[in-house]
């Protein structure tokens, strides 16, 4: 009687899913920073140039098409921008390293990860392992939070920043936003009961942390995405999530004490844009301004990529401080420089003018009409794939959102890269081959 051979290593790992290199991407973003905040690249981003080197080798051997005309010509439209950008840089240096950043964040990451999820199944294992992240790093922002061991935030060691340290304040908000996203998608989805409830779960115990991060720009854009999820998951389930969400925030503030002074303050500050607004409010719209003043200085190629420190003294008003103070979460006092307007399409209109911004925002646009469509097409269908596609649309909103109040930078930017990378699975992979994205 003959008898199956054992697999060989390599036979065994060629039979792997090759999302899960995608997934450790995600996974190492658990890693906990050094107290000067990781002092250059983040082992994520060394790994994601290896998934796109593996989503290449992949296509050799398999001699497959690589990605559709209109996959290719959605997520190559920013290199044009890009390419003008870099070639109007003050520096080749800088020109090259900024053209590098965005093709990793907005084209090549993304594609890789659109050839390498499969099906359904690989992109819940994707959404559940940036859920298992958040929560990780929630956990972590939490004891920081409960402990006094945070980054200083009006004199205390109380913000919640995760491993990310205090030099990388948004990156823990970035990741539990993001994952609260991912698990309500999947609390709203139609698989397995169990796996809703954990999923709701989930969702329900990231707002704690999400609240004491003390991001009103991650607060803003999750409540966004949040509620467009659930008005795009159908209106009976929006009411009946909403409640819950309502219960669950009665039971943090009243319950927890989660609603201290700095909390309400902090909230309340959200509408303070012209009434006495605190300093950091002041040095966004001052940047801002700057921003929109180069950008009529060279308004259709920019100053060039990696530009804006260089011409920001130059544009901006005397109201502009010296820059930000970190303190906390086992780093010493530091102050840093105000190198970016933390507003993506002020960023990208000021460097790459309206050349770039119209093909990086076009680009974005396209994924979300063509990910919208197929998502009401999933609705209509019996809600097959529904639960990736509030995921994949929802990353998409958040971060759009988001961009109104942050850009790039930080180890948390190679999520934002996979997040695009879900959202074009979802809008454009229905028609790469292979196992098709529409099972």
């Amino acid at each position: 009687m003959a008898h199956a051979l054992p697999l060989r290593p390599a036979a065994r790992l060629r039979r792997l899913p090759p999302v899960l290199a995608v997934v450790a991407v995600v996974a190492l973003l658990a890693l906990p920073l050094g107290p000067d905040g990781g002092g250059g690249a983040h082992p994520a981003d060394a790994v994601s140039a290896l998934v796109v080197l593996y989503g290449v080798l992949r296509l050799v051997r398999d001699r497959r098409r690589p990605l559709t005309r209109r996959a290719a010509a959605v997520l190559g439209l920013p290199v044009l921008g890009l390419a003008v950008a870099a070639a109007g840089a003050a520096s080749p240096g800088a020109g090259l390293e900024g053209l590098g950043r965005y093709l990793q964040v907005f084209v090549l990451v993304p594609a890789a990860v659109l050839l390498l999820l499969r099906d359904r199944d690989d992109a819940r294992l994707l959404a559940w392992a940036t859920v298992m992240l958040a929560v990780w790093q929630g956990a972590v922002g939490v004891h920081q939070y409960v402990t006094a061991t945070g980054a200083s935030y009006q004199g205390e060691p109380i913000r919640a920043v995760g491993t990310f340290g205090a030099q990388d304040v948004m990156g823990m908000a970035t990741v539990v936003s993001l994952g609260l996203v991912c698990a309500l998608g999947l609390a709203l989805g139609r698989t397995p009961v169990r796996h809703r409830l954990l999923a709701a779960g989930c969702a329900l115990a990231l707002l704690l942390p999400l609240a004491v991060s003390f991001s009103r720009g991650a607060w803003i854009a999750t409540a966004v995405t949040c509620a467009a999820q659930l008005l795009l998951a159908g209106p009976r389930r929006a009411l009946a999530v909403g409640a819950a969400v309502l219960a669950a925030g009665v039971v943090l503030v009243g319950g927890l004490g989660v609603g201290t002074a700095m909390l309400q303050e902090r909230v309340g500050s959200i509408t303070q844009v012209t009434d006495a607004p605190d300093q950091s409010v002041t040095d966004r719209y001052t940047m801002w301004a700057a921003a929109a003043g180069m950008w009529r200085e060279r308004p259709l190629t920019g100053v060039g990529l990696k530009g804006f420190p260089e011409y920001r003294d130059s544009h901006a008003s005397l109201a502009l401080s010296s820059g930000s103070e970190t303190d906390g979460a086992g780093a010493g006092y530091q102050r840093q420089p105000l190198l970016s307007p933390h507003n993506m399409y002020l960023l990208v209109l000021a460097e790459q003018g309206l050349l770039g911004l119209v093909a990086l925002a076009g680009s974005w646009l396209a994924l979300l009409v063509l990910g919208l469509r197929r998502l009401r097409a999933a609705r209509r269908g019996g809600g097959g794939g529904l639960d990736c596609g509030l995921i994949a649309c929802g990353l998409l909103v958040w971060q759009l959102t988001d961009f109104a109040y942050a850009d790039i930078g930080g180890p948390s930017t190679v999520l934002t890269a996979v997040c695009f990378g879900l959202a074009a699975w979802w809008a454009l992979g229905s028609t790469t081959g292979g196992r098709a994205a529409a099972r």
